[in-house]
């Protein structure tokens, strides 16, 4: 009884793994009508010049660390 459960409970994970990374290549690509939302300056991570400025800030203050945004590359700074 324990071994038939076990063996069901293995077919399910097996099945949720096999069916959970399906996809269609259209839900993946931008419609061009969906290129306007995209495109729209709430989607900019720099929109807020003095917003970014105060979330550097923060994160100086709180790693001691400043700089390396944007680039690759980071650490003691000792390259």
């Amino acid at each position: 009884m324990k071994s038939d459960r076990t063996k069901l409970c293995l077919l399910a994970a097996l099945g949720a793994l096999l069916l959970g990374g399906c996809s269609t290549s259209s839900a993946v690509r931008v419609r061009p009508w969906e290129r306007a939302v995209l495109a729209d300056d709430t989607m900019n991570p720099d929109r807020d010049a003095l917003g970014t400025a105060m979330t550097e800030h923060v994160y100086f203050a709180r790693e001691a660390a400043s700089g390396g945004r944007g680039v690759g590359g980071s650490g003691c700074g000792c390259n």
